[in-house]
Formats: C-alpha cells, structure tokens, sequence
C-alpha cells in the first residue's frame, strides 16, 4: 500500500513540476524577471516555510540539533538557485514541452546516479543498480531525440515565418542559447535530490521533534527553497533595476496575477509531494528510482500541456512523430525505472 501510494504521490508531483513553468509562457505583458521574481516569491518563501512551521514541532530546535545539514541544506539550495535561473531562462527561448523534457531528463540522470555513487556504489555491480543504469541511459536517448524534434519545430517555424535570412540566424542563435541553457539548468538542479539524501540527519531530527512521517522533510525543503530563493531574488531584482520593469507589474490583468500563484505554488507543492512518495516507496532506495520517475512524470505533464496550448501547431508531421517518439523512449525508462526500484527494493 505505501508502495502504491508512493508512486502515486510522486507521480503527482512530477505533473506539478512539469505545468508550473506555463506561467513563464502565459504572461506577455511582464518581463521573464517579473513573473519568474513573483512565483519565486510564492514558491520559495511564501509557502514552504509556514507548511514547515506547521508540520514540524520547534523546527528552529530542529535546525540547532543539525547545525551541519542545516547550511549543507542552504548550499545545496543556493546552487539549485542558480539552476533555477537557467530553467526558467530556458522556458522563455525554447518552450515549454522541449525545455522541460531536455532539463527533467538531464537532472535525473545527476540526480539519481550522484547520490548512489556517493553512498553506495557498490550496488551498481547489482542487477538493480544495473537496471536503473540502463534506465538512465534510456533516458538520456529519449532526451536526445526530444532536442532533434525541438530543432526540427525550430526549423518549420522558421520556414513560415515572412522575415528576412537574417532574422531566422537570430532565431537560430537563440536556440543555441537555450540548449545551453537546458544542459546547464540540471546539474544545479539535481542538488536537490542530493539534499533529500544527504540531509537525512533534519528528517531524524524532525521526527525527534515530533513531526510525522509525510512532514519529515519540510525542514530540508524550507531551507533549500530559501537558498534558492536568495539567488533568484538577487537576480530578478537586479534585472528590474535594469531593465526599469516594475511597471510591467501594473501592465499585467488578473490572468498575470494567476499564473503568478499557480508557479509559486505548485513549484514547490510538487517538490513536497515528491519527498512524501519517495519516502513512502521506500526508505533505502525510493529517492533513486523515485527522483528520476518524477522527472519523467513531469516530462510527459510538460508535453501535454505544449500540445494543448498550441506549442506545435504549424510544425510538420515528420516534426511531431519525432516528438512521438522521444516520449514513447522516455516511458520505456519509466518502466525500466519501475523494475530497478523492484530489484533494489528486494536486495
């Protein structure tokens, strides 16, 4: 039953972290630093530390009994923020269903594979660490034929476009960008999975205080999401400043506002529910096979909700089937991933 409601759980959370960049996408009247400064807000500061004080007993008592995994923690955060910022970044210039399936893919293969390594390498000589290996190279296939198709759209929509030779250099320039972005974005971003498993001494603690099973990592997230916070309160405000866009707030109608509290909040419901299922599917290994099945979870979310809002309309079909078919690849991993939490779960 844990097992099932595990799944279930970070399943749920991988579609939250695959739709809440659609408020990047849905704001034409903000700047990328307004709508990605005031979700930041939300996500990072405004929910997860009320949810921490609530669920876990004298979390500051928590933070003094760990001292270590309490500025480990913030570290691991200030180094997902500046991940943060390259996704989001990402998100403006290549979309939502290209972006988020190249990032999500990319960061559970650092995610998984880095905190196996670091605590017990040995299980990859094992038929679960062998499968999960191979799950993870699957993947970065499925990641690879995504990026051939996100070229393939970036090409037809060029090829329709009426502008002249050196417009479509430009377009291809900032795709360059984006791509860049996009293998930057998840080697930062996977240190979250690296606090989850890293930080297991503010869970102890957490439970020491009181707290429960499903709240025992709201202390680590309260503060990895306040590093991340920091990064990209420092960044978004700096560009403001310059680019003179605090205006563009009052530009904005209600739908802006929207989207604003629907990033911020599901940003970092995700990442909580996440830690609930991992937690669930299994103390020893859920967080390796579970941090990858969310990211897969989140890339498929990402894809329909790119064909749904129209990302693909006047691409070729030759384009989508490519699409088709690194989605088709990815669910393979997912299933792969499903057997290497069964192998491990019983080694």
């Amino acid at each position: 039953m844990d097992l099932t409601l595990g799944i279930l759980l970070v399943a749920a959370g991988g579609a939250m972290e695959g739709l809440f960049s659609l408020g990047v996408t849905n704001t034409p009247k903000w700047r990328w630093e307004n709508i990605w400064g005031l979700g930041s807000l939300v996500a990072l500061l405004l929910v997860p530390w009320p949810v921490a004080f609530l669920t876990v007993p004298d979390l500051m008592g928590v933070y003094r009994s760990a001292p270590g995994e309490t500025g480990l923690a913030l570290l691991f955060g200030l180094g997902w923020g500046i991940g943060s910022i390259f996704w989001g970044k990402a998100i403006n210039i290549v979309g939502l269903a290209l972006g988020v399936s190249m990032m999500m893919g990319m960061t559970s293969v650092w995610g998984a594979l880095g905190p196996l390594l670091l605590d017990e390498p040995e299980q990859f000589l094992k038929p679960g660490g062998m499968v999960l290996t191979l799950a993870l190279l699957v993947m970065v296939a499925g990641v690879v034929v995504c990026a051939m198709a996100g070229k393939k759209k970036e090409t037809d929509l060029a090829g329709q476009a009426e502008a002249a030779s050196s417009a479509a250099t430009r377009t291809t320039a900032a795709f360059a960008v984006g791509l860049l972005f996009c293998m930057l974005s998840p080697l930062l971003s996977s240190l979250v999975n690296f606090a989850f498993t890293q930080c297991s001494g503010l869970k102890e603690a957490s439970i020491d205080a009181g707290a429960g099973k499903a709240s025992q990592s709201n202390a680590i997230w309260a503060m990895v999401f306040t590093g991340n916070f920091s990064v990209n309160c420092a960044y978004t405000l700096f560009l403001m400043f310059k680019n003179r866009s605090f205006g563009r707030f009052l530009e904005g109608d209600l739908m802006h506002w929207f989207w604003a509290l629907f990033l911020g909040t599901l940003w970092p419901l995700g990442i909580v529910l996440y830690g609930i299922g991992a937690t669930r599917m299994g103390e020893k290994y859920g967080a390796y096979a579970g941090w990858p099945m969310m990211l897969l979870c989140s890339i498929l979310a990402s894809n329909v909700a790119g064909a749904l809002t129209g990302e693909w309309r006047g691409t070729r079909p030759q384009t989508k089937t490519t699409m088709l078919w690194g989605i088709a690849v990815l669910l393979v991993a997912l299933g792969l991933l499903a057997v290497a939490k069964m192998l491990m779960g019983s080694a």
